[in-house]
């Protein structure tokens, strides 16, 4: 039986209310822009511009290199500056193609003028989206156009349209839905002419009216599209969240090393953004340079929702939209909201294609825990929580006890999806998520290492 909400989440305050009702406002950065050469999973781009190169907004200024690769594209007219390393987020030293923003914005010939697109095949539809660099706007940086080209488009039964936004604080989809609910679902639609077997699910939270009334009325008549309200509940926007909830398939957990990818279930899940830039990308031929981006938080003066290019700074998005409240001193910046986001160590880097939000909070919820932090209770509780179905105590013992392959062959520690509903539940303020994102990452490094392919 397919429910409107999955096994497990948490409840934490949406803080939804600082910025929900905020109209979408256009963000143009001055001064130099930096786009780092890594901007999604697969190897950094190649550069394809040098120094004292003139360029445009929607100029592909480095090229994809390898199949998980993606294009970039520049967000502004100026000059290149320069082809060096640059801080981002993360506070990780970045290839970087580095420009001098003219603060005209002059785009490329023939960008932003619709096309009648109803006699173009599939083929043609993946290679504009390729073209414009787009990836997925979720968060985790994956080519779109890998992810729309599985090895069977006939087995697809099921497009899952993630309009969830369960992140606390980011409503920036939110406000995309409600205005733009018209091309994504003509975005959908192009989706749609490359799995004939499917059918489409645009999957939003109740917490959302509005957006489920517009999305409502852009879909209202085409056969293969719908609209499915979800409980409000955190990671509702999962993918295996969406597949369990629109689909009704048990995900199940990876065999041999080998990942089980939504498509292996007959499912595609995109973000409602990502969708949005398909259309611009088919339609209009414009490439992937500029996204919705929330910015909010307690410590911030106006929080909003904006639609940013990519390459300018956030501590610019901040001063544009007024700073912090008088008197309140950051104590932790987030990009991203306070579930999945990443700790920012400064906010004197670019905004990449894959940011979709800033947290500035007055109080940093990770100091508190450290200082309440105990001995595990054993009282279950991660394990009620956990979307996928692990047992969290029982994998920070493994890890504890350096038992890296009962962590990974006997409790299937490498399903943990980072969402850190064990760590908001836990009573012991454990760091959980933080552990088993700590240690995924160092048996990954490890496979690389006796596959010859990176140091460990």
């Amino acid at each position: 039986m397919v429910s409107n909400t999955f096994r497990g989440g948490v409840h934490p305050d949406g803080h939804k209310a600082l910025s929900r009702e905020l109209p979408l406002r256009e963000f143009l950065p001055t001064g130099e822009m930096v786009f780092p050469l890594q901007q999604h999973i697969g190897k950094p781009a190649k550069p394809i511009v040098k120094k004292g190169d003139p360029v445009l907004a929607g100029q592909c200024i480095a090229e994809a290199d390898g199949l998980f690769s993606a294009n970039i594209i520049c967000s502004c007219s100026g000059t290149v500056k320069a082809i060096e390393k640059r801080r981002t987020l993360t506070g990780a030293m970045l290839e970087s193609v580095v420009v001098d923003n003219d603060g005209k914005f002059t785009p490329i010939e023939g960008m932003d003028v619709r096309e009648d697109v109803a006699g173009l095949s599939g083929n043609e539809i993946l290679r504009r989206i390729q073209a414009a660099g787009i990836i997925g706007l979720g968060g985790a940086g994956f080519p779109t156009h890998i992810k729309l080209s599985p090895r069977d488009p006939n087995s697809i039964r099921h497009i899952i349209a993630n309009g969830a936004e369960c992140e606390p604080y980011l409503t920036c989809n939110d406000q995309l839905m409600r205005t733009q609910a018209d091309a994504i679902a003509e975005g959908l639609e192009l989706m749609l002419k490359l799995f004939p077997n499917a059918s489409c699910t645009v999957a939003i939270e109740k917490n959302k009216p509005e957006a489920i009334e517009a999305m409502r009325k852009a879909v209202a008549g085409k056969a293969r599209m719908k609209v499915k309200v979800l409980e409000a509940k955190y990671p509702q926007g999962g993918e295996r969240s969406l597949i369990s909830v629109v689909a009704g398939i048990n995900y199940p957990a990876a065999k041999l090393d080998q990942p089980i990818l939504p498509a292996d279930v007959g499912c595609i899940v995109q973000n409602v953004g990502t969708v949005y830039a398909i259309q611009r990308a088919v339609v209009y031929k414009e490439p992937l340079f500029s996204h919705v981006f929330t910015l909010s938080g307690d410590a911030v003066k106006q929080p909003g929702n904006f639609i940013v290019r990519d390459g300018g700074s956030f501590a610019e998005l901040l001063e544009f939209a007024g700073g912090l409240k008088e008197g309140v001193e950051l104590k932790k910046a987030l990009a991203g909201g306070p579930m999945m986001g990443i700790s920012m160590p400064s906010l004197d880097v670019p905004i990449q294609k894959m940011n979709n939000g800033l947290t500035l909070l007055a109080d940093d919820p990770n100091e508190r825990a450290e200082e309440q932090m105990t001995a595990c209770l054993r009282c279950g509780r991660c394990t009620t929580v956990c979307p996928i179905g692990l047992m969290p105590q029982l994998l920070a013992d493994a890890i504890s006890a350096g038992d890296l392959e009962r962590y990974e062959k006997k409790l299937f520690g490498l399903e943990c999806i980072q969402c850190g509903s064990c760590t908001y539940i836990c009573p012991a303020k454990r760091p959980l998520m933080q552990i088993f994102k700590q240690t995924k990452a160092e048996i990954m490094a490890q496979r690389r290492a006796r596959s010859g392919g990176g140091k460990a």
